[in-house]
């Protein structure tokens, strides 16, 4: 026998769970790279001296490029003994330091200049390029909003293929940011060095819970 559902008693109706997502593509307007100075030394304080030295070079350097003190910063700065591995032996070859810095800029067609101008200067590892953008929130705002419209849409559809009377009105929601800009690696040469920033895809999802 079928029950209008107004008339169903409320432990008798059934629950319907889908999930919806939502993405927003925009084109970056911030750039962080990562680069690294590298030294090898027998004696730790030379390696520490040339790191040092050349680190010092490369800062300069950028801050010359027009970027901000502010917008450089140290991420990383380790200390590791070098093996060599000779008919089963192991040999200490020396030192190897490893500086790490991050560069920020909004000027994205800085990037290629930037990397030339620190590779010349002693960089002498690239290990990562991230593009994203300054308020994210507000597009992680504008993808939440596709998201829950594509859980309701999912949720209308599969009602009406299954001819089910669904409460318009969802009982539960339930939000799982996943919003992350899109990264690059890449490497230096004697020419300017082509990157292509592409977009940054915020994506939202959620989880929504209906009666029928």
């Amino acid at each position: 026998m079928y029950y209008p559902y107004m008339q169903m008693p409320r432990h008798h109706r059934r629950i319907m769970t889908v999930t919806g997502i939502g993405n927003v593509s925009i084109a970056p307007d911030i750039v962080r790279i990562q680069m690294e100075v590298i030294t090898e030394n027998k004696q730790l304080q030379r390696a520490q001296q040339e790191n040092a030295s050349v680190m010092s070079g490369v800062i300069e350097s950028l801050v010359a490029l027009g970027i901000d003190r502010n917008n450089i910063q140290t991420v990383s700065y380790n200390i590791t003994p070098q093996y060599d591995y000779l008919e089963g032996e192991q040999r200490f070859r020396g030192y190897q330091v490893t500086n790490a810095i991050t560069v920020q800029t909004t000027n994205i067609q800085q990037i290629g200049p930037i990397i030339d101008t620190a590779v010349q200067n002693g960089v002498n590892r690239v290990s990562n390029i991230q593009f994203t953008v300054a308020d994210e929130q507000k597009y992680y705002q504008q993808a939440l909003s596709l998201a829950l419209e594509n859980a309701v849409a999912k949720a209308e559809t599969i009602a009406r293929t299954m001819q089910l009377q669904l409460e318009p009105q969802p009982i539960r929601i339930v939000e799982e940011i996943s919003g992350q800009p899109v990264a690059y690696r890449a490497l230096a040469s004697e020419v300017s060095t082509p990157i292509e920033q592409g977009q940054v895809s915020i994506h939202a999802k959620v989880e929504v819970q209906f009666e029928y």
